[in-house]
């Protein structure tokens, strides 16, 4: 039974999303603010993070920043909730390395959905099962452990931009608009704006370009490609 880290100042909303996902067949713990939600993550090892914002103590984009600095907890999947249901907040939480984003009121329905597509994106692959890679010039794929390399350096990136980076490797040297990444590397893609793609593609090239690569190139206007990753 995977277990979930619930994170919310409102013990309301902790127990109807722990009621969601216990219907679900998730195990639950719960936070009631930043600092005990990073306590927990170290104790509790979870699956993933279901991480309100606006909380007091630390909010929830203090929380997201330390966990991806951290290199042992910087993989774990976290699941924006905010009340706020501003477009800027919603953006502001994929750049920090967000997985996904529900704004308040949500369906429980919905938000276990989302929970069970980001979990099935981690799921590890059959014990002595083929590993499943992609390549393109200095660039690889771990698909089964969603790892990216560059010329043999991991390249840490978060469910949703190794998603992007996928579909992109698919189609080298192709076009892709921004509608085809949000119906592609989104598994629940109707509320994916062009900001949210813009963001996530952001943060991919900053996080390549630490170590001296443009994978990614832009058609102005139409959308996105991989180059040639020579």
């Amino acid at each position: 039974m995977q277990k979930i880290l619930v994170v919310d100042d409102d013990p309301h909303i902790r127990e109807v999303i722990c009621f969601a996902l216990g219907k679900a067949g998730y195990a639950t713990v719960t936070a009631s603010d930043g600092r005990q939600a990073l306590s927990l993550c170290e104790r509790e090892k979870p699956a993933l993070l279901v991480l309100d914002i606006l909380m007091p103590e630390m909010d929830g984009t203090e929380v997201c920043r330390r966990l991806r600095a951290d290199p042992a907890r910087e993989h774990l999947p976290i699941l924006f909730v905010s009340s706020k249901d501003d477009e800027i907040d919603r953006i502001l939480g994929l750049e920090l390395g967000g997985d996904d984003y529900v704004a308040k009121p949500f369906s429980p329905r919905e938000l276990v959905a989302r929970v069970k597509a980001i979990l099935r994106r981690t799921a590890l692959p059959a014990p002595g099962a083929a590993a499943k890679t992609m390549q393109h010039g200095r660039l690889r794929l771990d698909l089964d452990r969603y790892r990216a390399e560059w010329d043999g350096q991991e390249v840490v990136l978060t469910l949703t931009e190794f998603g992007i980076v996928r579909t992109l490797l698919e189609r080298p040297g192709k076009v892709c608009s921004r509608d085809h990444l949000m119906s592609t590397a989104y598994e629940l893609h109707k509320i994916v704006s062009d900001r949210t793609i813009d963001s996530h593609v952001r943060r991919v090239r900053a996080k390549f370009a630490a170590i001296g690569a443009e994978p990614v190139e832009t058609l102005h206007g139409v959308g996105y490609k991989l180059g040639p990753c020579a």
